[in-house]
């Protein structure tokens, strides 16, 4: 049995899942989701993957948990930082991604473990991609105002444009480890797909759209989707288009990697971080990095 620890926002989720995933194939094990963490838990909108896709997401309870950990759970065990040498294990049961970038050890993992991290990398379940397509099928269809501006995405050269702020702007502790990208990197982005698709439409997507509104005069006709309640909703229509500028969010990230088509292009911010940090392997070898 492998068990994955849940927590962040849908992107983070779908991370993590990933690598369990991939990994319980491998293994032949059976996959668990550990959502303890989510209990009280304020941001985003809680546990999505239910809600959002049509795979099975089997929850783990706390005997299971237990039995795989080999110790009672604390309050301490459960916020645990990824700094293994001070981790209580049990042959090894308790795995930590020690580093932002694909970490290789991961394949020598028992096949009884449990996984605390975020598993960043493409690396992690590529060799899964056509399972994970599966399991990240959305589960409802869309409806209403987003069917026709599905039809509307479907008959254009559609780019979708992601600004991410929110948190980003409102917890000096986020903002302060991801930053936020500039308008000039959308407009280099923008110039870069628009140069190489004929007539693009650029849908975008923000939790702060009056200041895209504001900030983001973009070389092609633009609209604006402000309207969805869940943000799967907003994924899924993004991942409907054809071309893709995301920004520093994982939430972007799985909108452009949902997208099947091998002529994408997809642009990408090439400081993920405002700090300091390895991203070699969090971006596919065919997107572009600016």
């Amino acid at each position: 049995m492998i068990i994955c620890h849940i927590l962040g926002g849908l992107g983070n989720q779908m991370f993590q899942f990933a690598a369990g995933r991939a990994l319980a194939l491998d293994r032949e094990a059976q996959l668990q989701l550990d959502t303890s963490g989510f209990k009280g838990y304020r941001l985003h909108e809680g546990f999505q993957l239910e809600q959002a896709f049509a795979g099975s997401f089997h929850l783990a309870n706390e005997l299971d948990i237990q039995a795989v950990l080999g110790w009672q759970r604390t309050r301490w065990a459960q916020n645990i930082v990824a700094r293994p040498a001070m981790a209580p294990m049990r042959k090894d049961s308790l795995v930590i991604e020690p580093h932002f970038q694909y970490w290789q050890g991961i394949h020598n993992t028992p096949a009884r473990c449990y996984l605390k991290g975020y598993w960043q990398s493409e690396k992690y379940f590529k060799k899964h991609v056509k399972t994970l397509r599966s399991d990240f099928g959305f589960r409802l269809p869309l409806s209403g105002r987003n069917a026709v501006l599905a039809t509307r995405i479907r008959q254009c050269n559609a780019v979708s444009v992601h600004v991410r702020r929110g948190d980003y702007v409102q917890n000096h502790v986020t903002a302060a480890t991801h930053g936020l990208c500039p308008p000039d990197y959308y407009q280099a982005a923008a110039h870069h797909v628009a140069s190489r698709v004929d007539n693009p439409v650029f849908f975008i997507f923000s939790d702060d759209m009056s200041w895209a509104r504001q900030h983001l005069p973009l070389p092609a006709p633009v609209e604006y989707v402000d309207h969805n309640q869940h943000a799967y909703d907003d994924m899924h229509l993004m991942s409907l288009c054809k071309h893709h500028v995301i920004a520093n969010s994982s939430f972007s990230w799985w909108g452009a990697w949902l997208n099947a088509n091998l002529h994408k292009i997809v642009v990408a911010p090439r400081q993920w971080f405002a700090v300091a940090r390895n991203t070699q392997d969090l971006l596919p070898a065919d997107w572009v990095a600016l």
